[in-house]
């Protein structure tokens, strides 16, 4: 359902995410029919990007990394972005302050696990091997992010008010950014750890 509305999620208050609000999936069922599967890509992804074109987006390893490397660093990846999002989640119900609403944890379980899928649906474009598409591709998906957390947090919190909507979607956005780069941290380490084990 969120894939099949996400166009218009992307500039409207009215379309998708009432629907979402109205069929209500628990945090169980979108976290296994939604985040896990959505949260595989990236890592797919990026294993292909180190095998099939190695070098062309990502620095080439040297030597090769194994198959058994490969798959350690897949699940560490993995794991990784299926806890930062209930830990988003939990983020953003804390910021619940700041524009004086009071989100439960399932409505911003729901933002914070329907706002990262333009940046999960952008690995995709690791078919191509240019860092420039790369680059490109991340930074219309960032923008994509934004614009869903912008146009989310009105209905799902209930705020009346744009001005405050806007100034939570902005800190909202500057927790994803900042766990998002510590994601890529955590990666970038991973795969050091795994080279320097050699």
């Amino acid at each position: 359902m969120v894939l099949q509305k996400l166009p218009k999620m992307l500039y409207s208050y009215t379309e998708g995410w009432p629907e979402l609000i109205r069929i209500h999936p628990s945090v169980a069922r979108m976290f296994m029919m939604y985040v896990m599967p959505m949260s595989l890509i990236p890592p797919a992804m990026f294993i292909y990007s180190m095998f099939v074109t190695p070098g062309a987006v990502f620095p080439e390893t040297v030597p090769h990394i194994t198959a058994f490397e490969a798959g350690a660093l897949f699940v560490a990846f993995y794991a990784a972005q299926l806890l930062m999002v209930p830990l988003m989640a939990s983020i953003i119900q804390q910021m619940g302050d700041v524009a004086k609403a009071r989100p439960d944890f399932h409505d911003a379980f729901m933002l914070a696990a329907v706002a990262p899928t333009p940046l999960w649906l952008c690995a995709l474009v690791l078919f191509i091997p240019s860092a420039w598409v790369a680059g490109i591709a991340l930074a219309v998906a960032w923008v994509a992010a934004a614009a869903l957390i912008y146009h989310g947090i009105e209905p799902l919190f209930k705020l009346q008010d744009h001005a405050r909507s806007r100034l939570m979607g902005s800190f909202v956005l500057t927790a994803g950014v900042v766990a998002w780069l510590a994601l890529m941290v955590v990666l970038a380490l991973l795969l050091s750890m795994i080279v320097g084990l050699r």
